[in-house]
């Protein structure tokens, strides 16, 4: 890493990270084909411009994104700050189980570990809080991870505020990780009250909203070919009014003289310096236009203003589909 960029510390740990860092979802075939080599290239684009946070998930191509992160870390693991996650399984019918037993949090991190070729890491969420699982019994398993040296800090993602309270007094929890950007606030910001009460720090991912506040997506068919066409917000009912939206982004973005994404980030940075934003790509090329969020600062007026252009429940379309919506803020 060549570049020094912000860095802000998450929760009351040791871990600097930079303000922006790297989900690296998308480099497993979620939007659209991505070949290893350009996956690998990528995440070096991101170390070399700086970033030092990458944030993966061992169901990101069931495993496939912990190897190539592994393949890509190989001589760069120092200073890198790496989160994954476990919790999300796949059923015999094809969709997604959530598991959250003791036992089964030892041997997905076992796996996790043998995946990315490393001996600890560094932050480790819960996917998917699992509802017929106490909470309390999860994060105890998570914490004699960390006793056994295998996990230095604890995370959950999608919890609820009631959940955090009850993870927190069994663990203490370093960062909090939920959608949040322009376009969706409501719990983001409800468990952003509670983070910050409790001294964790907020993880948000999908900050450009799964690329609609960049203003690429004109129309259903600029998504048509990935996971995003079963996403509310892409619908034809729905992206007509997103757009309209998405135009006052345009225009302060062509008054600053940077794009819609860029203003998308900064204004989530501006939330606070507890709060973290880790924009996914496929391609260097956005991975240098996201960090160049960093350069870009909103003025007070700024931020009002966009939180009036996008005030809260303004988006058409629910987060994930109806059967997804029930998986996530438990």
């Amino acid at each position: 890493m060549t570049a020094r960029l912000q860095t802000r510390r998450l929760g009351a740990s040791d871990l600097n990270v930079t303000a922006i860092g790297l989900g690296c979802m998308s480099l497993s075939g979620v939007y659209g084909e991505s070949s290893d080599d350009n996956g690998i290239a990528v995440v070096h684009a991101a170390l070399d411009s700086g970033v030092n946070f990458l944030d993966s998930s061992d169901m990101y191509g069931w495993g496939h994104n912990e190897i190539l992160l592994g393949r890509a870390l190989q001589g760069r693991r120092d200073g890198v700050i790496l989160a994954t996650k476990f919790g999300q399984i796949q059923q015999a019918s094809g969709g997604n189980g959530v598991d959250g037993r003791p036992e089964y949090v030892r041997s997905a991190c076992e796996a996790s570990l043998k995946r990315l070729g490393i001996d600890v890491i560094d932050l480790y969420y819960i996917h998917r809080i699992d509802p017929k699982v106490a909470i309390e019994e999860t994060i105890g398993a998570m914490s004699q991870l960390v006793k056994d040296g295998k996990v230095r800090y604890l995370a959950l993602c999608e919890a609820s505020p009631a959940t955090i309270r009850r993870a927190h007094k069994v663990h203490p929890l370093t960062a909090v990780q939920t959608e949040y950007s322009l376009l969706y606030r409501e719990e983001a910001e409800e468990t952003l009250a509670t983070t910050r009460e409790l001294g964790i720090s907020f993880v948000a991912y999908s900050p450009l909203g799964r690329s609609m506040l960049t203003g690429a997506v004109q129309t259903a068919a600029d998504v048509a070919n990935d996971r995003r066409k079963d996403h509310p917000r892409f619908a034809a009912e729905n992206l007509e009014r997103n757009r309209s939206l998405v135009v006052h982004l345009e225009a302060l973005a062509r008054a600053k003289g940077c794009t819609p994404g860029q203003v998308a980030l900064a204004w989530v940075l501006a939330q606070g310096k507890d709060v973290v934003a880790i924009p996914g790509t496929k391609r260097t090329s956005r991975v240098a236009e996201n960090i160049g969020a960093l350069d870009v600062t909103l003025s007070s007026a700024e931020v009002a203003a966009l939180d009036a252009a996008f005030p809260k429940g303004a988006a058409a379309g629910t987060r994930y589909p109806a059967g997804q919506m029930k998986g996530v803020f438990i």
